[in-house]
């Protein structure tokens, strides 16, 4: 998945995955002494907090985000690109922010040697690769909310925290921790944990703007660890209307301009949907994609394996299948990967199965796809 919705306070850029590639490590800038008191603030329950985050009008503002994932996963090839699949899995990356409304925002995703940029102005939609030198122009009605592709895994913390809170409900147990200092704002941490021992999240912990109610950062944490596996939030971070200049974009001369306007589809490479579909809800959600989701072609036919994929994709693919262990089951054969974080299930009918669960709930969800009726 990867889309840019409405940029609110309760949806701002997605991510490919799911809630599993949100994105270890604790976030420079960010770090609070032990001997440092928690910053006075109002005191507030969980309840409020919840509500607070779910307004959809949020602050003018304009910072730097840094995400960073520490999956336990293999040590993966490929290119260090925010836009690649290494990147997405492991590894960290920063972009900037600039964000004036719902209908007015950039984001700028750079990497050693490309950008990436997403900008709104208006009812245009422009998506820019400096890579490939090629803009995307998508027309969309005004005032819409209807989430659009964009070719980027950048993810803010808005974003995380809305991923996050559409599982709260009676599966979560929701707290309030002490303050903390996110990106020099004092901030009140909420922190959801699931109930469900099925679930590799041991919590999750969203530090939350105590003037302006914004989400500073989200982290996730590993049943059972001590750090973040997976953290977003701001680096430094001004609740001011940005400029002009920050939120505008003009092609650059000789940039090759592909158009698209409402109802019709993207240029291929961009597609929202990739044949990926959810099993299951709440922490348990498990994500079935075939494996040439790992690529920008169509799903492949045929077993897992790095023949279905090409570039780092393959490199990428061929690296967790060395690293899995043999797996059968009522839902056939193929391959496990465990982390402390993530578990995925390859299977030999060219399928895959990830989520943050248990293998258990994993094969659950093979064995519901592989008996479910074929749609003709």
């Amino acid at each position: 998945m990867s889309g840019i919705p409405k940029l609110s306070r309760r949806a701002r850029w997605a991510v490919p995955i799911g809630a599993l590639v949100v994105t270890g490590g604790v976030l420079a800038g960010s770090l609070v002494s032990v001997a440092q008191a928690a910053p006075a603030l109002p005191s507030r329950t969980p309840a409020q907090l919840l509500a607070q985050v779910a307004q959809d009008k949020g602050p003018a503002l304009s910072g730097t985000v840094l995400e960073t994932a520490s999956l336990g996963l293999p040590s993966l090839p490929g290119n260090a690109s925010p836009t690649s699949i290494t990147s997405l899995l492991t590894g960290s990356h920063t972009f900037q922010v600039w964000y004036a409304g719902p209908e007015h925002y950039r984001l700028a995703v750079p990497s050693s040697l490309s950008e990436t940029d997403v900008v709104r102005s208006s009812s245009t939609v422009w998506l820019w690769q400096s890579t490939t030198d090629s803009v995307t122009e998508i027309t969309v009605p005004a005032h819409t909310a209807k989430p659009m592709p964009a070719p980027t895994s950048a993810l803010t913390p808005q974003q995380a925290a809305k991923q996050v809170l559409a599982a709260v409900g009676p599966t979560t147990a929701v707290s309030v921790d002490s303050n903390v200092m996110v990106a020099g704002q004092a901030a009140y941490e909420l922190v959801l944990a699931p109930k469900d021992s099925s679930s590799l999240v041991g919590q999750v912990r969203i530090a939350i703007d105590g003037h302006n109610g914004e989400p500073l950062r989200v982290q996730v944490f590993a049943r059972g660890a001590s750090s973040p596996a997976i953290s977003v939030g701001f680096t430094s971070i001004t609740f001011a209307t940005p400029t002009p200049a920050d939120i505008s974009f003009t092609p650059p001369a000789g940039a090759k301009i592909t158009k698209v306007s409402p109802g019709q589809d993207p240029p291929s490479g961009q597609q929202a949907g990739t044949g990926v579909s959810a099993i299951g809800s709440g922490w348990l959600t498990v994500l079935e994609l075939p494996s040439a989701a790992l690529t920008s072609s169509s799903p492949a036919q045929g077993p897992v394996s790095p023949d279905n994929a090409s570039g780092d994709s393959a490199a990428v693919l061929h690296a967790l299948i060395a690293s899995a262990s043999y797996a059968r089951g009522a839902w056939g054969t193929g391959r496990l990967l465990r982390t402390s974080l993530v578990s995925v299930l390859m299977t030999d009918n060219g399928n895959m199965f990830v989520g943050a669960v248990q293998p258990s709930v994993l094969y659950a969800a093979a064995t519901k796809a592989a008996t479910a009726p074929k749609t003709p």
